[in-house]
């Protein structure tokens, strides 16, 4: 009967914890749909941006699994965020290192029982290094664009010293790409090789944003359509918004070292009850299962994870400061 309710028990909270990850997800989608159709709307993109997709992504009608998987947003999605991370793996690739990462953590998790049954145990260590790979793929993809936004001031000076000398725009472009490093460089040739191709400067500022979702990145591309229309001193424009941006990391930086006590405490928090009870595990299995029978206990049990979950988003909450 306890290995039931423990079971039932994390079964529901990964219930809970993937619906208010999907729900997150889709509110974020949404508000990044709206801002693009916005953006849409005053660059006119979206009939050229249609036309490109049909040309550029043709069906691979040979591969039955991309035939299958081609419509589904949660495939395009992590092609995207595999582009973004700099990796030349593929959505199928991805998809079949965590299928295989999930079956070893499964086989694992039911010879090694680190939640006291077998039962409960698998579907962890399944869930835990299923998930390796995708993490692996966002870290990468966060430190590609840290790195991008460390470099960018750079790129933006670099421009607008270039157009000062009497380059034109695209030139400017060429040059930017052939003598900054990646990622930098990797994107601002990508942005010229599209250009130079033919494709329309708003659709290759569309698919930049698409690649690199940065507010900096943003910032510049409203800065050159708005100079294209207006017209204006754009090498004056970009130096503003690289001193801006220097500023605000700046900024970040302080708010990172006031809040280093704070971020420090939280992992601390969060790790420590689950240490101890793998700890526990270990030196006295018996110790959680006779707690576990418990008819008491178990709600004790229910009440400390929820504890532990709310703790958690609370403290996150209190520490992560967005600039």
């Amino acid at each position: 009967m306890g290995t039931l309710v423990f079971f039932l028990f994390f079964c529901l909270l990964a219930v809970v914890l993937v619906a208010s990850a999907i729900g997150l997800n889709y509110l974020e989608a949404q508000r990044k749909k709206q801002v693009k159709g916005t953006l849409e709307v005053v660059e006119g993109t979206t009939a050229a941006r249609t036309m490109e997709t049909e040309i550029l992504n043709t069906p691979q009608e040979e591969n039955i699994l991309l035939r299958l998987t081609a419509n589904l947003s949660l495939w395009a999605d992590w092609e995207l965020m595999i582009q973004q991370a700099g990796l030349d793996w593929t959505a199928a690739q991805l998809a079949a290192a965590i299928l295989i990462a999930g079956l070893a953590g499964f086989a694992i998790g039911w010879k090694v029982t680190i939640l006291m049954f077998p039962v409960l145990s698998a579907p962890a260590m399944a869930f835990i290094l299923g998930s390796v790979p995708f993490l692996y793929v966002r870290w990468k993809r966060s430190q590609r664009f840290a790195l991008f936004e460390e470099q960018f001031p750079e790129a933006l000076d670099f421009l607008a010293r270039a157009m000062r000398a009497g380059h034109a725009f695209s030139v400017c472009l060429e040059m930017l790409g052939a003598e900054s490093p990646d990622p930098v460089g990797l994107e601002f040739r990508t942005l010229f090789n599209e250009q130079n191709l033919g494709a329309p400067l708003e659709v290759c500022f569309a698919n930049l944003i698409r690649r690199i979702p940065l507010s900096d990145v943003r910032f510049f591309v409203s800065a050159v359509m708005l100079q294209k229309r207006t017209g204006g001193n754009l090498s004056e424009i970009l130096s503003r918004l690289s001193y801006i941006i220097r500023e605000r990391f700046q900024l970040r930086g302080q708010v990172k070292a006031s809040s280093a006590h704070g971020r420090l405490t939280a992992l601390v928090l969060v790790a420590m009850p689950i240490v101890l009870m793998v700890a526990l595990m270990v030196v006295a299995p018996d110790y959680l299962k006779s707690m576990a029978r418990d008819s008491d206990g178990k709600w004790l049990i229910l009440a400390a994870v929820a504890a532990q979950v709310v703790g958690f988003y609370v403290i996150r909450r209190i520490v992560h400061i967005k600039i």
